[in-house]
């Protein structure tokens, strides 16, 4: 594959320009709001299993084995969901695939409310990850596509540091109605269609999202990208942040004749070519130019889930490794997670500020002294402390890492590109309970801790030696 052809990956610049150098509108604010609302949910689900793994052995007299399956159907069809959709979004549009996947998510979740075997049960958590599975990618993407390149990291922040709310809720709720049979039905089952019906909500208020001007411009639909474009510069000059002179101006030359593409207009740099890559797409991703971004996400994403998912998956097991019982457990489990959304909301001044690059690695060695710090905690306050520090670092590493992978590839690829990488940190979550549940059995909490902490330092040495430098940089720089 020729240069030439690699470069028809890249961007059409005058409506990315235009969108990056744009105020925070407070169309963004609510995009940002629905977003991280959907997000909530993806959190929610992504801890669901783990923390009620307990719980579910009990009432389904679960194998070693179920449980692991369990603990894993989800991720595996997370897996799946995230390449088919990634593909899907940049084919047809972030939109669609945004009401396609949380339908799916919202139709199999409450069908795991009304579970009446092992086999059902893990059947439609598989399900419910296909559809759920691109939530995180998508959001990515789309934030990337639409934020002012200057206030990005920010807000997309902002979005995580309301999904992570989903992790401490479903701690807290478990912790509320797992003792209890409301109407008759199992505490456990009322969290799957708690899950369902807030996920539709989520569905109704994303079909007031418009698509990404950015989308549509690099995939030739110019006049619906100059007219979403045109009218967030309305609005910013409606609220005074934008000059009309110079917007009108540059407007102006973007559709001066509807026959022009508008990347002709001059930019710096090579000029841009037509949107769509040809050729496989893997050995595009592989090609010289991506290369090396291409395994350093690849990398990143298959150990990331080590550290993140390994936590929040195992902590619940855990607890019970060291003594204590179910209840304790779930009290212990849900304070600890408390430390995921302070954690995000920790990460809103930083994002910015600090090279996510160097703010990854710092995070990943922060999982990992607070992880053996967890494993070796003899009394209950600290293992409320270590949690609870651990879930705080490991939430300023998630959200630098959404922001930095979104960052990775530009538009015309970025969801399929990095739904490919994130698909596998989806894979590594599945293998956990095979991997580590083994480790935890054998070597105790101070082994699988240990492992945890050796992952995150090849995640954090990866990172330092093969990432280059994001923050503040137009998204398309990518290309």
């Amino acid at each position: 594959m020729s240069d030439d052809t690699l470069g028809a990956v890249r961007q059409p610049t005058s409506v990315a320009r235009r969108l990056d150098r744009l105020p925070v509108l407070p169309t963004h604010r609510r995009i940002t709001t629905v977003i991280g609302v959907g997000l909530l949910f993806d959190m929610y689900e992504n801890n669901l299993s783990g923390t009620l793994s307990q719980v579910l052995r009990a009432d389904f007299a679960l194998s070693a084995t179920d449980v692991k399956l369990v603990l894993a159907s989800v991720f595996l069809g997370q897996f799946f969901g995230a390449i088919l959709m990634g593909r899907f979004a940049d084919r047809f549009g972030r939109r669609t695939a945004f009401l396609i996947n949380l339908g799916i998510y919202s139709f199999f979740s409450l069908a795991g409310a009304f579970s009446p075997s092992v086999g059902w049960l893990i059947a439609s958590r598989f399900l419910a990850g296909v559809g759920i599975g691109a939530e995180q990618t998508l959001s990515d993407s789309y934030l990337a596509d639409v934020l002012p390149a200057r206030h990005r990291g920010r807000l997309m922040a902002w979005a995580y540091t309301i999904g992570f709310c989903g992790v401490p809720a479903v701690g807290l709720m478990a912790m509320w109605l797992v003792p209890l049979e409301p109407l008759g039905v199992a505490g456990w089952r009322w969290l799957f269609a708690l899950g369902a019906a807030g996920s539709a909500v989520v569905w109704v208020w994303r079909r007031g999202l418009f698509e990404s001007p950015r989308w549509l411009a690099a995939v030739g639909r110019h006049e619906e990208a100059e007219i979403l474009t045109a009218r967030l510069e309305a609005e910013a000059r409606q609220l005074g942040k934008l000059p009309a002179e110079p917007a009108d101006q540059e407007t102006a030359h973007a559709v001066r004749d509807t026959r022009e593409p508008l990347d002709a207009a001059p930019v710096e740099g090579p000029p841009a070519v037509s949107a769509r890559p040809t050729g496989p797409f893997l050995r595009l991703l592989f090609s010289a130019r991506y290369r090396r971004r291409t395994v350093m996400s690849w990398v990143f994403c298959l150990l990331s889930t080590v550290g993140y998912y390994g936590f929040g998956t195992l902590a619940p097991l855990v607890l019970t490794a060291k003594g204590y019982d179910i209840v304790q457990g779930l009290g212990f489990t849900a304070t600890a997670f408390i430390g995921y959304p302070v954690g995000a909301l920790l990460a809103v001044p930083l994002m910015d500020r600090v090279e996510r690059r160097s703010l990854v690695a710092l995070s990943a060695c922060g999982m990992a002294l607070a992880g053996l710090g967890f494993a070796f905690a003899g009394s209950p306050g600290m293992v409320i402390a270590c949690g609870f520090t651990y879930t705080l670092v490991s939430n300023v590493f998630s959200s630098a890492s959404h922001v930095f992978l979104a960052e990775q590839y530009p538009t015309a690829i970025r969801a399929q590109a990095s739904g490919t990488a994130y698909s596998l940190s989806k894979l590594t979550a599945a293998a956990l309970p095979f991997v580590l549940l083994p480790v935890l059995e054998h070597g105790g909490p101070g082994m699988l801790f240990a492992t945890i902490a050796a992952a995150m330092a090849l995640l954090a040495a990866t990172v330092v030696f093969l990432a280059d430098r994001t923050t503040g940089r137009p998204v398309d720089d990518a290309g």
